[in-house]
């Protein structure tokens, strides 16, 4: 019969199939925990309400058809709807397939189950597959994983929450109408249980067993696996723990999975109290603690609480005599383990010779220390299942800690010590592994030459004082020469030969009284210490190691280590050496990797590299929380080296005279600056002393380690100043913006300068590391601040800024309407130059208050923004107000579109007005057509004047941006300033000779992508040329803006003293700069035919009223006109046009001699 694993065994290769694609399953659940999207948990009022009638339960079920009614009759609810399922669908759908791969894994299961009763794999059956001992290994531990994937999945991810994304899911996904869906056994299955992991909420009745049996699983099998697993030792591992009190740790594994399995037969916990006893007595003697799977533990005592035979089974076990007794025994172990494990790891201490010598009595040790480890960290630590809720639970643990005198830092110690023990014991026993075969070639050949000597020594012709010819002797060296030359290393018989042999060069030592020569007898002793060499090698086997891995696996701390880390950071806070002591440690947890990865591997699946990269990730991340406390320390020295610079040590003038020396040489403030600054090398070489390490299938360099915990914790320190200082008062009187702006460039210089001073003492490149994360902070932040205006929201894990490792902190808004500080500023400056109570003056290049003229921004002002938050911080603020404006333009032509133009009264309206201002050059009563026409339109106006005004005033602030950005560029980069604007107009020549001419090239666009970017950082652009929407061909658009325009300049006066349009009233609420400023934009988005209309428009507007005002008073000159002619005049300059395009529609004399009749008027 072929071995059950063989490739060409159907049956052995279909049973580790699943089993692998189990512990696959499993790793993708608790990868996905981690990605529940946070809106699914309506944990506050304001998501409950908004997404309440979206986000449902499997209520919905019962009245689906009332619900989709509901939301199909809602547009609001409709575009909400929308816009959630295409933000999470492809989130929904990974969740529901690792739900579904659930149901297909227990499906295969019983379909392989019934295979096997119907003798479709031949010559097996279920009972003999069991007598196979890889075979029964597999059957147990198939139907134990099935069962740990239900309670992952109940512990990680709530019931609610898994009915709402079964039910999102459902309502989302096209695959609901295919008929092979398995989704409503899926519902049915993870329906939820009622389970809660917070803390103090009550355990659900039959529970897990209620929620085992949703699927049936044909019952024999069970029986038998929990029969196997009661009464076999499966994995064989007793040979391993001969110690009978070691049993329990032995078994634990095996004991791990009958606690699972026996929720599948709930009859044998609560009614056979037999079985329960010897369940107990075997496995469960001394301890009532059980990690289930990769760290998660469960506590006996309240898990088996509500079942009575269980729960007498294991009064025995917490009788406060036997737990007093275990707690005793392991707190003396630990006692007496630390100095046995600190004594053998001195320098010097253990040697390849004496590990040869001693390999047993090591292992031994190891055994111990590992075996009180497990008790007492088990023991002492909350499980994972919550359990606190059982005062029996806390009383206990208080006990053992009490009776086992028991210290945290004690057992860290033994735990560190261990690990350390461990791995330079597996180092040396694999570097004499790795040299058995030459070192026993080369004692074989010593050995032999030696008695090659000896035999011509007494064959008389190698002369050697004082020894005569001896011929018998000659022979017997010879002799054995050549046994020696026979021995084998594969040949069991070789160390009992080698034995004999020592054994006869001691007798022929003796008999022949060869120690009067010292030349022979040294040759003889040499021989017998080369062949007690070879006895050690024999000894060197690869079970050893096997024995040590077993021995040393610490799968039961990859939750519970998370305890130990203040301990182990308050260790290298203390003494950053301790971090070589800690690669051991995390070395020795990155052994629990082989528990999962096992089947995966045999199977050679798939799966293999990402379950693998998933755990050994965890693991990471977990060494880089625990080293993150050395950036942290040097932080806060740094923060002091900050404060001495900025705020006590003064700089040092250009030219100083020789009487202040003194007083700028400050020896004791410096001095002081030095030693902080050796205390964080200190740290550095702490660790940089780590070797680089491969943990699991990733390699950590401890450089690297370094440099990404420096880069984690600038990025913390950066974005909470830049949070602090950019939260405003949006009530104040006098606005808090360029004080809080000065503030925080204060801190950022002092980050700089600090940062570029230590990193030559920690060796890193200081200043890129500056420019990188702070634009990569400000682009995070500028990313989520404009996912509010995206219908398809950038989640963390989708964006180019967010990192695992160097996480940006999202921290809460000040405000309801900003999401980080880039909204606030950005918000901030809006509010305070609102052309609604502000003046803009163009010459000045200031913004004035309309009531007092008190000077509000200038362009001076700008400069403070690119102070305080870097260039980085300006082109993000310039990138949010891009948005802004777009999102405003599709407000404004998206309501155009569905309000105004679906009137048929509007379109009417607008037809009549073409046809009568089509039919004459000038009107010939204008201020009675005009005015009628804006009568009928003037409820939208002031809605349209809100958008307007808001986009005009946003693209003026982007001009100011773009001018700072340039300045900056111009003065920090020259050469690459004058670069980018020369590749960028010749580019736009090629652009143009190419629309002229086909046949030329035309530039690549990710030249083009690639460019645009460095432009946008360069400040080389201009906002009132770009399009920020795509539109299709409105309707009469132009008449709708002239119309618009004609009716805000009745609100607009020219002023004299600053040469601009003005509000004539402050409760007007308009600035003539941003107005144009927004007409201008809203009709650059459209076909340049509709701007050269909106200008006829005007023309024809102005021209009218000139003529009327002529036949009437010729003294006077029309005030409309004039208001029209200057706002014309700015329109031309924002648009980039040229005066000869004005004069197409308004005559040269007038635009010449406009503003002189306009002050003659009386």
């Amino acid at each position: 019969m072929t071995e059950f694993l063989a490739e060409n065994n159907t049956c052995g290769q279909t049973i580790l199939q699943l089993v692998s694609r189990g512990n696959a399953i499993i790793a993708e659940l608790l990868r996905l925990k981690d990605y529940i999207p946070p809106v699914y948990k309506l944990e506050t009022k304001q998501e409950q309400q908004k997404y309440a009638d979206i986000i449902l339960d499997f209520s919905y079920f019962k009245a689906s058809d009332l619900h989709d009614h509901k939301i199909d009759n809602n547009s609001d609810l409709q575009d909400l709807d929308e816009e959630f399922r295409e933000n999470y669908l492809e989130t929904i759908t990974r969740f529901y397939l690792a739900f579904e791969s659930i149901h297909t894994y227990i499906s295969d299961l019983n379909h392989f189950i019934e295979d096997l009763d119907e003798g479709m794999y031949i010559q097996q059956s279920v009972e003999n597959v069991f007598l196979d001992f890889e075979g029964k290994q597999l059957m147990c531990e198939s139907l134990y994983l099935y069962g740990i994937m239900l309670l992952v999945t109940d512990f990680h991810i709530d019931g609610l929450i898994r009915e709402r994304l079964l039910v999102s899911y459902y309502r989302y996904s096209p695959q609901r109408n295919d008929t092979q869906s398995k989704i409503d056994d899926v519902c049915k299955l993870l329906r939820t249980t009622g389970f809660s992991n917070v803390p103090g909420s009550k355990r659900p009745n039959n529970y897990p067993e209620d929620y085992f049996k949703r699927i049936p699983i044909n019952s024999t099998y069970i029986d038998i696996v929990i029969g196997r697993l009661r009464s076999d030792d499966i994995y064989g591992q007793i040979s391993t723990y001969p110690l009978p009190e070691h049993r329990s740790t032995a078994l634990a594994n095996q004991a791990a999975m009958l606690y699972v399995v026996l929720f599948f037969f709930p009859s044998i916990l609560n009614t056979q109290t037999a079985k329960m006893r010897e369940i107990v007595d075997k496995y469960f003697p001394d301890n009532w603690i059980v990690s289930i799977y990769m760290g998660i533990t469960v506590n006996l005592i309240d898990s088996w609480e509500p079942y009575k035979a269980a729960k007498a089974a294991l009064s025995n076990t917490l009788d406060s005599a036997n737990i007093k007794e275990q707690s005793i025994k392991y707190g003396e172990n630990l006692k007496k383990l630390i100095p046995q494990t600190r004594s053998v790891l001195k320098e010097g201490s253990l040697s390849e010779e004496k590990l040869m010598d001693n390999v047993n009595k090591v292992i031994n040790v190891l055994r111990e220390c590992n075996v009180t480890l497990r008790w007492l960290m088990l023991h002492t630590t909350p499980t994972i299942m919550n359990c606190e809720n059982n005062k029996k639970c806390v009383k206990i643990r208080e006990q053992v800690i009490t009776d086992a005198k028991y210290n945290a830092l004690e057992l860290f110690e033994l735990l560190l010590n261990t690990a350390q023990f461990e791995l330079k014991v597996k180092e040396m026993f694999k570097h004499l592994l790795a040299e058995k075969d030459n070192n026993w070639e080369n004692y074989k050949k010593e050995g032999s030459d030696r008695m090659n000597e000896l035999a011509e020594v007494f064959s008389g012709t190698k002369p050697l004082t004082r020894i005569d010819k001896n011929e018998s002797l000659q022979a017997w060296f010879a002799d054995i020469s050549k046994q020696i030359t026979s021995l084998s290393q594969e040949n069991n018989a070789s160390a009992r030969k080698i034995v004999q042999l020592i054994q006869a060069l001691e007798e022929v030592q003796e008999f022949h009284q060869l120690e009067t020569h010292l030349q022979v007898k040294q040759f003889l002793t040499d021989t017998r210490r080369f062949l007690h060499q070879m006895i050690r090698i024999i000894n060197i086997k690869e079970e050893v190691l096997i024995t040590l891995q077993i021995i040393g696996d610490l799968s039961y701390a990859w939750e519970l280590i998370e305890s130990y880390t203040n301990i182990m950071q308050k260790g290298i806070k203390k003494e950053p050496s301790l971090v070589i002591k800690l690669r051991a440690t995390f070395l020795k947890l990155a052994s629990a990797l082989e528990i999962p990865l096992l089947r995966i591997n045999q199977a050679h699946s798939e799966d293999l590299e990402s379950v693998s990269k998933y755990y050994s990730n965890e693991l990471v991340s977990y060494v880089r929380k625990v080293l993150q406390i050395i950036p942290q320390t040097m932080f806060g020295l740094l923060a002091q080296i900050i404060h001495l610079q900025t705020a006590v040590i003064k700089e040092l003038p250009t030219r100083l005279e020789k009487d202040k020396l003194r007083e700028y040489a400050q020896l004791d403030e410096r001095f002081e600056v030095a030693k902080l600054t050796y205390s964080i090398s200190v740290f550095s070489e702490g660790i940089q002393m780590m070797e680089k390490t491969l943990v699991g299938v990733i390699c950590i360099d401890p450089r690297q380690l370094l440099e990404d915990g420096i880069r984690k914790e600038l990025v913390r320190n950066v974005s909470e100043a830049l949070h602090t200082n950019l939260i405003f008062n949006t009530r104040a009187k006098i606005s808090e913006l360029e004080p809080k702006l000065k503030a925080l460039s204060n801190i950022m210089s002092g980050y700089k300068r600090s940062f570029e001073y230590i990193q030559d003492y920690v060796n890193i490149n200081g200043l890129k590391i500056w420019q990188e994360e702070l634009s990569r902070i400000v682009g995070y932040n500028v990313e989520q601040e404009c996912n509010s205006f995206l219908r398809n929201k950038i989640h963390d894990w989708e964006s180019l800024y967010q990192s695992k490792h160097i996480p940006i902190p999202r921290l809460p808004s000040s405000d309801n309407t900003s999401v980080n500080f880039i909204g606030c500023l950005g918000r901030e400056i809006l509010r305070i130059s609102d052309p609604k109570s502000t003046i803009y003056v163009q010459q000045s290049t200031s913004w004035y208050d309309f009531k007092t003229h008190k000077e509000i921004l200038n362009i001076k002002f700008f400069s403070k923004i690119t102070s305080a938050i870097s260039p980085a911080g300006v082109t993000g603020l310039d990138r949010m107000y891009a948005f802004t404006i777009v999102s405003e333009l599709q407000k404004f032509l998206g309501n155009l579109q569905k309000g105004v133009l679906k009137d048929n009264s509007w379109l009417e309206m607008l037809t009549s007005m073409n046809n009568e201002l089509e039919n004459s050059t000038v009107v010939s009563n204008p201020t009675k057509l005009y005015t009628g026409y804006n009568t009928r339109c003037s409820k939208v106006w002031p809605q349209i004047l809100e958008w307007v005004l808001r986009i005009g005033h946003l693209q003026l602030l982007r001009k100011h941006l773009a001018y700072e950005l340039n300045t900056s560029c111009k003065f920090n980069s020259k050469n690459l300033e004058s670069s980018l604007r020369t590749l960028n107009e010749a580019l736009l020549v090629d652009i143009r000779a190419h629309y002229k001419d086909s046949q030329k090239a035309y530039p690549g666009d990710q030249l083009m992508y690639e460019l645009s970017r460095y432009l946008d950082w360069a400040g080389i652009y201009n906002p009132n040329n770009k399009i920020y929407v795509t539109t299709t061909n409105i309707p009469h658009f132009a008449a709708i803006m002239f119309l618009f325009v004609i009716a805000q300049m009745q609100k607009l006066v020219y002023c004299r003293n600053i040469g601009e349009l003005i509000a004539k009233r402050s409760q007007d609420q308009i600035d003539g700069f941003p107005f144009i400023n927004g007409v201008q934009t809203v009709l650059k988005q459209f076909h340049p035919d509709c701007g050269k209309k909106f200008l006829e428009y005007l023309g024809q507007y102005v021209l009218s009223h000139i003529d009327s005002c002529t036949k009437g008073k010729p003294t006077e000159f029309s005030v409309e006109a004039t208001a029209t002619l200057h706002f014309l005049e700015t329109y031309i300059i924002c648009a980039g046009l040229l005066r000869a395009d004005l004069n197409l529609y308004i005559p040269e004399p007038i635009l010449c001699q406009y503003r002189f009749l306009a002050s003659k008027v009386p």
